[in-house]
């Protein structure tokens, strides 16, 4: 039995809450940039050319690539055989979360709560955290600071299962039209399938961590990626809605087994900065 101490979960979260709003990782970056390359229009290729800068100067600069510096989600996949001492889990990421956003000089977004007593937390606590019991004697840590604005163009429904991939296609690309600029294009789109409503919508979040573009293993799934994916870019929204080739960058599609009465589908979708970032301890 491996035994690792909560203070050591701390200041990793506390260093991958900083990196993530600074360094956009390279398969992102290399993205914006081939767009940039393949753009037609030129308001989009100007769009294009600001962002980049814009990823270039939070990272020489040390400040956040947005503003908006997320809601801090966790992704973790805990070895069973690893003993935490010194503290719980939770308490070990929330203490990070404060460490990294407080010394960071981050901005806090969470507030205490949703509908009455909106106040702020002041230390962007409390994370969201998912966590898999897995084989073994490692922790890997998955982490995405969500900006409101792309987590706000979230949807879930609960197709039939007769409804097959017209039906699924014509959800995605049809919520995709309707977020418009809002989610600050160009987007990268998780697609949860099956499951039950609330097992998809993790589903589609956690189709996000996946390096930007790596296809689904299933080669069916991988095709349908590339069809969804061509079907928003015909829309024509563009980069931040300015009307050009990429509205988005990539679909990833993340599956699981469904009950024979349903289909449940979601979509989340992150905004050109698709920041997210894992560390195995």
């Amino acid at each position: 039995m491996r035994e690792l101490a909560a203070s050591v979960i701390t200041d990793h979260v506390a260093e991958m809450c900083f990196d993530a709003n600074i360094y956009l990782g390279d398969d992102e970056f290399e993205a914006l940039k081939r767009s940039y390359e393949q753009e037609e229009s030129p308001t989009g290729k100007e769009v294009f050319r600001q962002l980049i800068e814009n990823v270039e100067i939070a990272r020489d600069e040390q400040i956040p690539i947005c503003q908006d510096t997320g809601f801090a989600v966790f992704f973790v996949e805990w070895g069973q055989e690893v003993h935490l001492t010194g503290g719980s889990l939770e308490e070990a990421i929330h203490a990070g979360v404060r460490k990294g956003y407080e010394e960071g000089y981050l901005r806090k977004s969470i507030v205490t709560d949703p509908l009455y007593d909106r106040k702020n937390t002041g230390d962007n606590t409390p994370a969201v955290i998912y966590t898999d019991l897995v084989p073994g004697d490692k922790v890997k840590i998955l982490f995405a600071p969500k900006g409101g604005g792309a987590e706000n163009m979230s949807a879930v429904k609960m197709l039939k299962p007769s409804d097959g991939e017209d039906g699924l296609v014509n959800f995605v690309v049809n919520h995709c039209k309707a977020a418009g600029p809002n989610p600050c294009p160009p987007i990268v789109v998780g697609v949860g399938i099956g499951g039950t409503f609330d097992r998809v919508a993790v589903n589609a979040k956690k189709a996000l961590f996946r390096p930007l573009g790596m296809p689904n293993p299933d080669s069916r799934f991988a095709d349908l990626e590339k069809k969804i994916l061509e079907k928003i870019n015909d829309l024509g929204v563009g980069p931040q809605g300015f009307g050009g080739r990429t509205f988005a960058l990539a679909v990833h599609i993340e599956a699981y087994p469904a009950h024979i009465a349903s289909m449940p589908a979601a979509v989340n979708i992150n905004c050109h900065a698709s920041r997210h970032l894992e560390r195995e301890l």
